[in-house]
Parts: structure tokens; C-alpha cells; sequence
């Protein structure tokens, strides 16, 4: 049986992650490409929320990402409410949006909305040169 991503996989949220890591590092949608072997193309679609990756490139870009595969699974599909998982080396607005969307109180658009407000000043209040 193939491995259909529709139902487990919230490409919009892996969508996001991508531009925001390629904002981040100044990356363009072919360095990320040549760095993942995901087409510029495939790339593309995601960000924009209209591509469907398959299990190979949803590996290959969360791994590039340094994120757990969690992070990007359809909360629907969850019967029971899993800790969240992280590593140590995540950054610290990564770490705080997993908990922001996992807290049952929150709908989506306040966790993403407190998250962002979070990275905002995060950014704006932390060392420069340090994780």
C-alpha cells in the first residue's frame, strides 16, 4: 500500500516552515532544491499550498528543516494528544509554536498568531550570534 500523505500531512504548515527557513537563510528556492533534491518546482508548489509531497521529499525537507515529522501531521489524525517532542538543537520559536499548537485551548489561528507575535520578539530581544 503507497504511503498517501492527503489525510496525515499539513502541507500548508510544511509550506510555511520552508519559506520561513529559506527567509531566514537568504536561500533561494533552487539553493534549497540542490541542498534537499526536492525540485524548485515541487518547492514551490508547496509554499504556495497547492503541492503534495511525497513521503521521500516530506522526509528529505522536514530532515532539512531539522524538525520532527510531528510537527507537520494533521491534527485530525490524532485520537489522543501526544507530548510534544522536540530535540535540543531545534531553535526556541520552533520549540514554542509545537507547544502553542498542541495546547487543546488555542485554536489554529491564535496559536499561529501568538507564535509569530512570539518570533517578533524573539528576534527583537535575543543576543545577536546566539541560537
Amino acid at each position: 500500500m503507497a504511503f498517501r500523505n492527503d489525510n496525515f500531512i499539513n502541507t500548508a504548515e510544511l509550506g510555511q516552515a520552508i519559506k520561513r527557513r529559506r527567509d531566514e537563510l537568504g536561500l533561494s528556492l533552487r539553493n534549497v532544491a540542490d541542498v534537499t533534491n526536492v525540485s524548485a518546482s515541487t518547492l514551490s508548489r508547496i509554499e504556495n499550498g497547492t503541492g503534495k509531497p511525497d513521503a521521500d521529499n516530506i522526509a528529505r525537507l522536514t530532515g532539512w528543516l531539522d524538525m520532527p515529522i510531528d510537527r507537520v501531521m494533521n491534527k485530525q489524525m490524532e485520537d489522543n494528544v501526544e507530548p510534544v517532542i522536540y530535540y535540543p538543537h531545534e531553535a526556541t520559536p520552533e520549540i514554542i509554536e509545537a507547544h502553542l499548537r498542541a495546547d487543546k485551548k488555542l485554536t489554529p489561528e491564535t496559536a499561529k498568531a501568538l507564535s509569530e507575535l512570539f518570533r517578533v520578539a524573539y528576534k527583537q530581544f535575543s543576543k545577536p550570534g546566539s541560537k
